[in-house]
């Protein structure tokens, strides 16, 4: 089954600009997948459809079997609860410390204040965040912060990752730790997509790849067609 489906999906701006020309693509539950290209490929309105960021021109997106263009109001913020995110930019509450900000979707979704506690310092421990819990965003290191987005982002174990250049700001060491982390995401039932330029990376982990260009989806290359 289907978590998320593209069928044709096409996304011109104002002004002629198509940033997406007729793109399908499945990705199955508990899959981890990589969407790869050049800049202004198409990836990152890819991801803001995903996200009701951006709407179709044409076609369809469909989420856990949902037409996101049915998906308006206060339906919005619930599905992005289903959607963890993580941005290039972190996007973290600079007023608010590393424990809280990585609370906030277990708060949205109306957790016990216990149950957050518990889940949020496992998160944070997986990804050497522990000591930090209770520091400002803007007292941590480029690096550190990526994490804390990323420890946002799966704390609720939602239906589907979407990672945007996820480890740009880290050591090689630690993008490989990222990256297993992700791996081992579909076992927890999270779907993972990954939008990332480092093919070294992308060729290591040995998953499918989908690969954009000026717009249209122009390869989709399987595990076993990577390897060779």
């Amino acid at each position: 089954m289907s978590v998320l489906r593209f069928e044709n999906v096409s996304k011109q701006y104002p002004g002629g600009h198509a940033a997406l020309a007729e793109v399908s693509f499945d990705v199955a539950e508990g899959e981890m997948l990589f969407v790869t290209g050049h800049s202004g490929a198409g990836k990152s309105t890819l991801l803001k459809l995903i996200h009701l960021s951006e709407r179709p021109t044409r076609g369809a997106v469909l989420f856990a079997g949902r037409n996101l263009l049915k998906v308006r109001g206060s339906r919005v913020p619930l599905h992005r609860r289903e959607v963890g995110a993580v941005h290039q930019d972190h996007r973290l509450l600079t007023d608010r410390s590393v424990f809280e900000n990585v609370s906030l979707p277990l708060i949205l979704r109306g957790e016990r204040r216990g149950d957050i506690a518990k889940r949020v310092r496992e998160v944070l421990a997986r990804l050497g965040l522990g000591h930090r819990e209770r520091a400002l965003p803007t007292e941590l290191s480029a690096g550190e912060q990526q994490r804390v987005g990323i420890a946002r982002a799966i704390v609720a174990e939602p239906k589907l990752l979407v990672a945007d250049e996820p480890t740009g700001n880290l050591d090689p060491t630690l993008a490989a730790e990222i990256m297993a982390l992700f791996a081992s995401m579909p076992e927890r039932g999270t779907s993972v997509l990954v939008v990332s330029h480092d093919l070294a990376l992308i060729r290591r982990m040995r998953k499918r790849v989908l690969i954009l260009d000026h717009g249209k989806l122009v390869d989709d290359i399987s595990p076993a067609d990577l390897a060779e």
